[in-house]
């Protein structure tokens, strides 16, 4: 008789079986002779295998799990935190302790880049590898972001991420936090741009974003829409009409004056409702497909979501994983649980940063609790760089820093586009390894699904770049040479790092009209538009050498950079290259996108409720754990 472990269970081979020994027992006893000799039933005497060959073919089970060789990923995003937030990056006023050791011990990379400065298109290019112009996520207009719930844009169905083909190698995925890729198309409860439609087992989170508008007493962001009105328009219009009235055209001018005002009484009643409904309507937290909680209580909801990592791990401890742990913050409007404010010494925003940090620190206790800390690759980044406009309501700060980088989100000014990036795998990647070379916030797809065992999908265009070479020091130049920055969907600017040059050079086709003129930011508009009339175009671009001028404080010119044309030429001709061979694709951002659309609105009671309900029964974690 055979002990339980010299028995053969599991096949690496195609063999024909006989009925005696079909493919279902190839383990038992019957399959082998006294002498442990295999013998296929289609095989002639004398053709027969010994065991020990056949044990070398039909490898055991334990040695083909999916936990041998592959593994777990651990993906954290902070919301438009600054590179100059944080201790390992140059913060001395600012602790994060746990984000400093991941890079103390891990690999940070000091010039990585978002793929967009805006949270939306940043986010499609991250799930899916591809600058956001490629999968229809990137605007043609003033938004370049998904506001209301009930708007039927997202992230198509036919784009691949690496959650999608993670789970499809038997991975357990989750999504914790923000989605922002939309959610519903034709009706409410389709759900066709939910993250599980994208390869997120598990979610637990928001499906738009976090804004000022879903806490109260912080204000709305939609304020800033008044400055827009053309009051000295209508004020004319409404002296004209006087004016005719006067000159005795009473009628006409009675009609139109009467309906100029219905049509200011309306736009101002809507727009006071869309602001007083806000966060009722859009506010809102999903376990899986449900609405749990609407609008959200945010005061520990970083603790919840914490709590909600801690046990995915915990269930999921003895296969590989995909945690995406999208943080809330440091978007505007800020909150913090109890215990972390006042903590810091920069009000709110600091307090904030400080339990961000402290969620680091609770994931990473748990990953080597579980034992886990070997065997899981570890990624922290920003989507984009610090949101400068956001003062509050009193006059606080409310955004991050950008550190020695100009300008700050929605700009493609290296502040608004230069993000943290640290990678931590114990073991797989040295420690405190520091590298200047240009990388993407893209380069994740084909890193985590090479890592996974998959295959890059070679249907369509992938623009990142697998970073383990970089990351572990077989190479040490990244593998983009050009990379593109868009601003929505216009294309902003160009860098190029030429082989065998320590140059680095970074073309800006137009820039943002700051306002006021001497800071870095569009304050009167709270955010920076791409499109004319709010940019300045330039012709020949602006130029700088990154390599000497990381804070672009000094464009270069034909009197300063010799090869100043011929530099332009070669990235004016990259540009050209790469727009004619982006297919034309759905825009997703468009105004028919955008538009609220009563049937899809998400609502866990009623309309005349306001959709309010508490469904979620998670408690915090105490910051003690």
């Amino acid at each position: 008789m055979l002990s339980d472990n010299q028995k053969v269970s599991r096949w690496a081979l195609t063999v024909q079986f006989s009925s005696k020994c079909p493919k279902e027992n190839i383990a038992k006893e019957e399959c082998f002779n006294d002498d442990g000799i295999f013998s296929f039933g289609f095989m002639q005497p004398g053709m027969e295998i010994p065991r020990i060959l056949i044990s070398l073919v039909l490898l055991p089970a334990s040695s083909l799990s999916l936990g041998a060789s592959k593994p777990s990923f651990v993906l954290m995003m902070v919301d438009d935190l600054g590179i100059g937030d944080l201790g390992c990056y140059g913060n001395t006023t600012l602790k994060t302790p746990n984000i400093d050791r991941l890079a103390q011990d891990g690999v940070k990379l000091t010039q990585h880049l978002a793929a967009s400065p805006l949270c939306t298109p940043s986010r499609a290019a991250f799930l899916t590898g591809r600058y956001p112009i490629r999968s229809g996520m990137a605007s043609y207009g003033h938004v370049g972001v998904f506001i209301i719930s009930a708007a039927s844009g997202g992230l198509p169905r036919e784009e691949i991420t690496f959650a999608r083909i993670l789970k499809d190698q038997g991975y357990k995925t989750a999504l914790i936090g923000k989605w922002h890729q939309g959610l519903s198309c034709e009706h409410r409860g389709d759900h066709c741009h939910h993250p599980r439609v994208h390869g997120f087992d598990h979610f637990y989170g928001i499906p738009m974003t976090n804004l000022r508008d879903c806490q109260p007493g912080h204000g709305s962001i939609f304020y800033a829409a008044f400055a827009h009105v053309p009051y000295g328009k209508l004020l004319a219009t409404l002296g004209g009409l006087v004016a005719l009235h006067t000159a005795g055209a009473r009628v006409a001018a009675r009609r139109l004056a009467t309906g100029l005002a219905a049509l200011l009484l309306a736009m101002a009643g809507l727009l006071c409702v869309f602001i007083l409904t806000f966060a009722d309507l859009n506010c809102f937290l999903m376990r899986g497909e449900e609405v749990v909680e609407q609008p959200y209580v945010a005061e520990n909801l970083t603790q919840r979501m914490t709590g909600e990592a801690v046990e995915f791990l915990e269930r999921n401890s003895d296969v590989p994983f995909l945690l995406f742990f999208s943080f809330l913050q440091v978007h505007t409007g800020l909150f913090a649980s109890p215990r972390f404010r006042g903590k810091s010494r920069h009000g709110l925003y600091g307090d904030v940063v400080t339990e961000v940090d402290w969620c680091v620190g609770q994931i990473m206790k748990t990953l080597e609790r579980l034992e886990l800390k070997e065997k899981t690759l570890v990624y922290l980044t920003s989507d984009q760089g610090p949101h400068l406009e956001e003062i509050s309501v009193h006059g606080e700060v409310h955004h991050g820093y950008s550190g020695i980088y100009r300008a700050g989100k929605s700009t493609n000014w290296e502040g608004g586009i230069r993000v943290p990036g640290i990678f931590h795998w114990p073991g797989k990647l040295p420690a405190g390894k520091v590298i200047d070379e240009p990388t993407s916030n893209m380069d994740l797809f084909p890193s985590v699904v090479n890592l996974a065992g998959a295959s890059i999908p070679s249907d369509r265009k992938i623009d990142g770049h697998d970073l383990m070479p970089l990351l572990q020091g077989r190479v040490v130049r990244s593998d983009h040479e050009f990379m593109f920055h868009y601003c929505n969907a216009n294309l902003n600017a160009v860098r190029w790092h030429p082989a065998n040059s320590t140059s680095l050079w970074k073309a800006l086709f137009f820039t943002p009209n700051f306002y006021p003129e001497n800071t870095t930011g569009c304050f009167h508009m709270h955010i920076c538009h791409c499109i004319d009339p709010f940019i300045t175009h330039h012709d020949p671009p602006l130029l700088f050498d990154l390599s000497k001028d990381p804070s672009e404080s000094k464009p270069l010119s034909p009197a300063t950079e010799p090869n100043f044309h011929s530099i332009v030429g070669v990235m004016v001709d990259a540009a050209k290259a790469h727009e004619q061979g982006v297919e034309p694709v759905p825009e997703q951002l468009t105004l028919q996108h955008h538009l609220w659309k009563p049937w899809l609105q998400p609502c866990c009671s009623t309309l005349g409720q306001l959709c309010r309900c508490k469904r979620d029964h998670r408690q915090g974690v105490d910051p003690e754990f």
